[in-house]
């Protein structure tokens, strides 16, 4: 491909309230608040990114206000330093940042969108995608009893989601998977802990070994591998590693420890999609799992998550589930939609979504636009 130049990159802050709130063990979610980023070529050629980065740093150390100063102070200088012919070499270049994977992922994001649609191509089959349609399950936040718990798995299972995360920490855990198993024997379900656990609680972790789950994600510390891996010698079920995979030397730790049995890929965590494709073809040649784990992306956002799914080590649903899931109105044309468990990959150009305008500006709280005076 001829060079590509970056003309101007636009800043678009948007607020777009959850239709229901969200809680894991680190906190609730009502709103969502992050960037679209546009970036415009040469030719007038657009691309568009998502940033993912929560208002508080819970999650990651990032938050939103700190991918606005990364983004607008170092990485779009970056981007319009010099011409490129890839993707890949926008993150090469990004490698001078540390860390701040979500802001790189968000500009890196749009990067790709425009190099596919300078190709023409659907941006899955750009990356290597296989796959025409993907699995998806759906995420369940903390409930305020059980049977609302209940009721809500009862209608996600009549939609037809092929598996069900539910968020737990202790003193929400055992029992109420006690209860969600007598209604739903035989349902696919998962747990994900966002790391309340420590290897204090081995001996209520090994019960969990009652339940037949998929797996049990991110039980200990962000940062630790060692306890994981004391931990999953010790149980059946296997562990599922989130919030301590940024990187391709973090998967290959990870494995060589035994610190899970499979790994959560997330673009915004560990910084976009070439690092995420590093992650995968290691993960395919050691013949570990992976799935795609959702961050309540608005639609930019979740068209990237379905592109890098569709790659064939991608085995397990994910948690890209249909727009309306999340929000009233999505920010792209038409939206994420889900049939009898499974969301159809995009086969038109770029992200394979278009940008609902009207929503966006019906959302937009900020704009603020770079001009590159050197091209």
């Amino acid at each position: 491909m001829s060079e590509i130049v970056i003309k101007k990159v636009i800043l678009h802050r948007l607020v777009m309230q959850l239709k229901n709130p969200f809680s894991t063990s680190f906190g609730t979610f009502k709103d969502k608040d992050f960037f679209i980023v546009e970036v415009v070529d040469q030719h007038g050629t657009q691309g568009f990114g998502e940033s993912v980065a929560f208002p508080v740093p819970w999650y990651t150390e990032e938050t939103v206000e700190t991918n606005a100063h990364v983004i607008e102070s170092f990485l779009i200088p970056l981007l319009f330093d010099a011409p490129f012919t890839h993707p890949e070499q926008v993150g090469q270049r990004f490698q001078s940042i540390r860390r701040n994977n979500m802001a790189k992922a968000a500009v890196e994001g749009a990067i790709w969108d425009l190099y596919a649609n300078r190709s023409n191509l659907p941006l899955a089959k750009v990356i290597g995608g296989t796959k025409q349609t993907i699995d998806v399950g759906v995420s369940i936040g903390i409930q305020s009893s059980t049977s609302k718990l209940v009721e809500i798995i009862s209608q996600h299972v009549q939609e037809g989601y092929k598996r069900v995360k539910l968020k737990i920490k202790p003193g929400q855990d055992l029992e109420v998977l006690a209860e969600v198993r007598k209604k739903f024997p035989n349902l696919p379900l998962m747990v994900d802990a966002n790391s309340a656990y420590t290897l204090k609680d081995i001996d209520r972790l090994k019960e969990f070994d009652n339940f037949h789950l998929q797996m049990i994600e991110q039980p200990l510390a962000h940062d630790d591998f060692i306890d994981h891996a004391k931990l999953q010698s010790q149980l059946e079920t296997p562990i599922c590693l989130d919030e301590s995979i940024h990187t391709y030397s973090d998967t290959k730790t990870a494995i060589a420890l035994g610190s899970c049995r499979i790994i959560n890929i997330k673009v915004g965590r560990v910084g976009g999609i070439t690092e995420a494709k590093k992650i995968h073809d290691y993960c395919a040649s050691r013949k570990i799992p992976v799935w795609c784990g959702g961050m309540l992306e608005a639609g930019v956002g979740r068209a990237h998550s379905l592109a890098i799914a569709s790659l064939p080590q991608f085995t397990l649903p994910g948690d890209t589930s249909a727009s309306n899931r999340y929000f009233a109105k999505d920010i792209i044309r038409p939206e994420v939609t889900m049939t009898n468990g499974t969301v159809q990959i995009p086969m038109q150009a770029g992200i394979g979504y278009q940008i609902d305008w009207e929503a966006l500006e019906e959302y937009r709280i900020d704009k603020k636009v770079w001009n590159n005076m050197e091209a």
